[in-house]
């Protein structure tokens, strides 16, 4: 079985004398596909070739003088090589925006990037099966909803925030689908993917990017009420107790109708 590696590049802003994003902090977390467990993990800053592309203030914190003492890309690349390749992939709109800055920062050296061997970007699937419920799916906006804390737009802390997104999400979805007493309105839909820069397209393959890595400006408003998804989520957890399918992962696959691809 592949492994499951959660992963969220934090880049630079593009501009009018810097078209590029480029990558200035890289974090993952591999995780067990029977238990989704964290198993393992890896976070660094990464120094651009030109540090003037560095905002001098952000509030991540990933700032000029922040990044300025960080290894730069050819110095993690073999172990960020190692993380990823032959793994599975999985993240939040990495397919538009992640992949392809990896891809960028391994052309940079002239080498071949790592391959994945499936992709599972939660973007898609939660554009399918819950957009409706948590307004748009900015992160942001989806671990608020879910009582996770706010993001802090830091690669080790997202991805983190990522998993336990799709924990929650694919608890709600088998409810719904073995529970409908307690959940009893199942009218979930479908959600565009669509963006400001792009409003015509729902999926791309990882061959084609964006420009941003913005989701979906919005969406329909939450159809639960707050108080009621803190007990749905424990009721939640007592029947996936007894749940027959001892691998949660192919529970949240077959759940969200998700392709590895």
């Amino acid at each position: 079985m592949a492994e499951l590696v959660f992963f969220d590049v934090e880049t630079t802003a593009a501009s009018a004398h810097c078209r590029r994003f480029w990558v200035v902090e890289f974090g993952s977390i591999t995780v067990c596909p029977r238990k989704l467990v964290e198993v393992g993990s890896f976070c660094t800053l990464i120094r651009p070739p030109d540090l003037s592309v560095v905002a001098t203030r952000r509030l991540s914190g990933i700032t000029r003088e922040a990044v300025a003492a960080a290894p730069m890309f050819e110095e993690v690349a073999n172990h960020i090589f190692q993380i990823l390749n032959g793994k599975v992939w999985a993240g939040h709109n990495i397919r538009r925006f992640d992949c392809h800055r990896i891809k960028e920062a391994f052309a940079d050296l002239g080498r071949p990037p790592p391959e994945p061997v499936g992709v599972i970007d939660s973007l898609e699937v939660l554009s399918q099966d819950f957009g409706r419920r948590a307004g748009d799916l900015k992160m942001a906006t989806l671990g608020s909803y879910f009582g996770l804390g706010q993001q802090k737009h830091r690669s080790l802390d997202d991805v983190r925030m990522n998993l336990e997104v799709l924990k929650h999400c694919a608890t709600v979805l088998i409810l719904e689908s073995n529970l409908p007493h307690i959940l009893p309105d199942r009218n979930r839909g479908c959600v565009s993917m669509g963006t400001r820069s792009n409003t015509h397209s729902t999926m791309r393959p990882c061959g084609q990017e964006e420009s941003r890595k913005s989701p979906p400006e919005s969406v329909r408003a939450a159809r639960y009420r707050k108080g009621r998804l803190g007990n749905v989520i424990a009721r939640a957890k007592e029947a996936l107790r007894g749940a027959e399918d001892p691998n949660p992962l192919n529970e949240l696959m077959r759940q969200s109708r998700l392709l590895l691809r």
